[in-house]
């Protein structure tokens, strides 16, 4: 075989290589099974055969043209079979691979196929035993510091080294599939070259083309363990702000039992029972998201609380909600901060009350929520920046936390400003946050981590 042809074809299979392995992981039915832990006998089938589908095309391509050779990595893809999904996975990609050769009447490839995929399952194993299975995901061709690793480690306690074991046996398999073609012309496919650089560059290029699927793979393995330690995260930080609200809420409700305590123990009496309620609401809310309807009906029951304090004729509520925007998704306990916030900032100090004022409507693809209150009203702020709004100013903890939540689940696209309203007499402020299509079953940190993955780039 021309020298020339050797390099040319060594350097395609390089490519097609990283092109069949980019190819794979794009699809979610391959790297879910891929990256699984524990695969069952049906994943770890269907995760062969879906491997072996593109690189035995590749072996029925080398028979139909004649001088594309680069596109049989049959070898090399048993070595990554056998690594990552064990010694069944290894053998069912020998046969299932070996299918084109021996219809091409390549009768040695069946049985060497099969001992190839048999020991890289086994190779799995010994990584488990030597080290850790993540050494396979690490294997990498450019073994010269590995070696450096393994001697300096191995002078005052001798032991065995995965990596260079597999580079080994990777090597050993290449040269009994060069012997054998050289002694069975026909019945096995080998390049082979005398030349010693040659030799070499094959058996480098043997060993790139088994590193490259492993390389390929782990970086998506990496992202997505990244993507999963982001949602972890994300959904700490919903609980943490979550777990702010309540015992703030709590506080400031049970302040208002206690003035009534002894002035009017039946007023008193009722606000416990309406507490009680809440607090009931509370335990049944394991997810950070509810749709509007639910949390308008807890805030009711919150007003309720405040009515009896203030009295009917000091506070009044109206209600000006669009049907349609009842169903949108929204945090829970949102709205609860921003009214208590228009109570205790711009109705508790006017002797003749006031009147607070629910909105909701939708506008294109956004939900739009407003509290407007006519108090003694507060500094027009506009949007209100999360972080490093001190606790102790004219809006408190309640609206720093309620704008840190939007800022956590929505980025940029959820807002919350306080602006005058139209009147120009009290507080409005306006909550403006995209819709959420999705499933109330599901975790609040993977609702939003879902919904951003869908817009990206």
């Amino acid at each position: 075989m021309d020298q020339k042809f050797i390099l040319v074809t060594l350097l395609v299979k390089l490519g097609v290589s990283a092109a069949i392995s980019a190819a794979l992981v794009r699809s979610y039915e391959f790297h879910s099974r891929l990256f699984k832990e524990d695969r069952s006998l049906r994943d770890t089938t269907i995760l062969t055969i879906a491997i072996c589908i593109p690189y035995g095309l590749g072996v029925q391509v080398r028979h139909l043209v004649q001088n594309f050779k680069a596109a049989d990595l049959s070898f090399e893809s048993l070595f990554v079979i056998g690594v990552i999904a064990g010694r069944y996975a290894g053998v069912l990609g020998g046969l299932l691979l070996s299918i084109p050769a021996v219809v091409a009447g390549e009768w040695l490839t069946l049985p060497f196929n099969v001992a190839v995929g048999f020991v890289a399952g086994l190779l799995r194993e010994l990584a488990g035993h030597w080290a850790d299975k993540e050494e396979i995901w690490s294997f990498s061709p450019f073994i010269d510091l590995t070696i450096f690793r393994w001697i300096k480690r191995n002078l005052p306690k001798p032991r065995m080294d995965w990596q260079i074991t597999f580079f080994v046996v990777i090597l050993a398999f290449q040269f009994a599939r060069m012997q054998l073609g050289i002694l069975f012309p026909g019945q096995i496919f080998t390049i082979y070259d005398a030349q010693p650089w040659i030799f070499i560059a094959i058996c480098a290029t043997t060993v790139m083309c088994v590193a490259i699927p492993l390389k390929i793979w782990n970086n998506t393995r990496t992202e997505l363990k990244l993507e999963v330690q982001t949602r972890l995260l994300l959904e700490a930080r919903l609980d943490a702000l979550q777990s702010q609200i309540n015992p703030h809420f709590l506080f400031n409700t049970l302040n208002s039992v206690s003035t009534l305590v002894r002035v009017d123990p039946d007023t008193a009496r009722e606000l416990i029972v309406k507490l009680s309620n809440i607090l009931r609401s509370l335990l049944r809310k394991h997810d950070a998201f509810c749709n509007l309807r639910e949390e308008v009906a807890f805030i009711d029951d919150y007003l309720d609380i405040e009515v009896i304090r203030f009295g009917p004729e000091k506070l009044k509520v109206h209600k000006e909600l669009d049907p349609d925007s009842l169903d949108a998704i929204v945090p829970s306990m949102l709205l609860q901060p921003l009214v208590e916030n228009s109570i205790k900032h711009g109705l508790a100090s006017k002797i003749e009350g006031g009147n607070i004022t629910l909105r909701s409507k939708l506008m294109e693809d956004k939900l739009i929520i407003q509290v407007q209150d006519d108090g003694v009203g507060m500094a027009a702020t506009g949007q209100v920046e999360p972080v490093g709004l001190p606790t102790d100013s004219q809006s408190g903890i309640g609206m720093a936390n309620v704008a840190e939540r939007l800022r956590v689940l929505y980025g940029d696209a959820g807002k919350l400003s306080i602006t005058p309203p139209p009147s120009g007499h009290g507080t409005l402020i306006t909550l403006e946050m995209p819709l959420v299509e999705t499933e109330l079953a599901r975790s609040a940190a993977d609702k939003i981590y879902s919904e951003r993955s869908r817009t990206r780039a």
